[in-house]
């Protein structure tokens, strides 16, 4: 199973080296970061901003590893582009408006970078299916992130998996899709466990938050692993899943 891995948001250059150089030690290649982040409320920490795109060149130049950043935008595209990040995804907040993916379908035109679109924040197939067809309209290589919905009211995950919605869009598209258990989750001890669903439910791929020392995080510290529980886990679960095939 690919694994795509990485801080729920960029903080400093040096979060970002040490947790990057913790995940390629245990296989990781592409490295996740949020460097604008949508917060629910203001005047809480909403990403380091443009400077952590010099931050992610470093750790592209200097670990040999694939960056991943999230745009909302058309000026985010055309700044990840500048960068030369490797790989783009689409949030939760963003493939929920039509107009936002249409903006983002028209400045992507032409470009040759794989993208990643999330389920949108609320349970809505169709609008999901939507902003995959806007965005194939323009790019070639689309890859989709089941992270569950928002839901009322809650249950134990911080958004409800509602596996029924994603195997309609398996079923719709043919596209590779990832679980993110970070958000699917919410909190560290059901994000291990949902990883495991990852494997069970046959998806392609695992899009998962760590961090260095996810006590200091500066947003969603409660969901994220360390790099190191982050390999014991894959670890495990590589290992009952091949003995469940054989």
């Amino acid at each position: 199973m690919k694994i795509i891995a990485g801080v729920c948001s960029a903080e400093t250059e040096s979060q970002l080296l040490t947790t990057a150089g913790l995940l390629k030690i245990f296989g990781i290649d592409t490295f996740r970061a949020g460097i604008w982040k949508a917060r629910t409320r203001p005047n809480t920490f909403e990403g380091a901003g443009d400077i952590a795109l010099e931050w992610l060149k470093k750790v592209k130049e200097l670990l040999s590893i694939k960056t991943m950043v999230e745009v909302a935008t058309p000026t985010h595209v055309e700044k990840c582009l500048k960068s030369d990040v490797d790989i783009l995804w689409v949030g939760a907040r963003t493939t929920v408006n039509p107009f936002s993916m249409q903006e983002l379908s028209e400045a992507l035109r032409g470009v040759q970078k794989l993208i990643f679109v999330k389920n949108p924040i609320c349970p809505d197939v169709s609008l999901w299916a939507g902003a995959v067809e806007r965005l194939a309209r323009s790019v070639y290589d689309i890859k989709l992130i089941h992270r569950g919905f928002s839901v009322f009211p809650p249950t134990k995950y911080r958004n409800e998996p509602m596996w029924e919605l994603a195997s309609e869009m398996r079923k719709e598209f043919d596209y590779d899709m990832y679980l993110d258990p970070s958000h699917m989750a919410g909190v560290r001890s059901l994000v291990k466990t949902t990883i495991t669903d990852g494997y069970t439910r046959g998806y392609d791929g695992l899009f998962i938050e760590a961090h260095h020392d996810p006590s200091k995080a500066l947003c969603d510290k409660n969901q994220q692993l360390t790099p190191q529980e982050l390999f014991e886990e894959i670890e495990k679960n590589e290992k009952l899943f091949q003995k469940s095939e054989n």
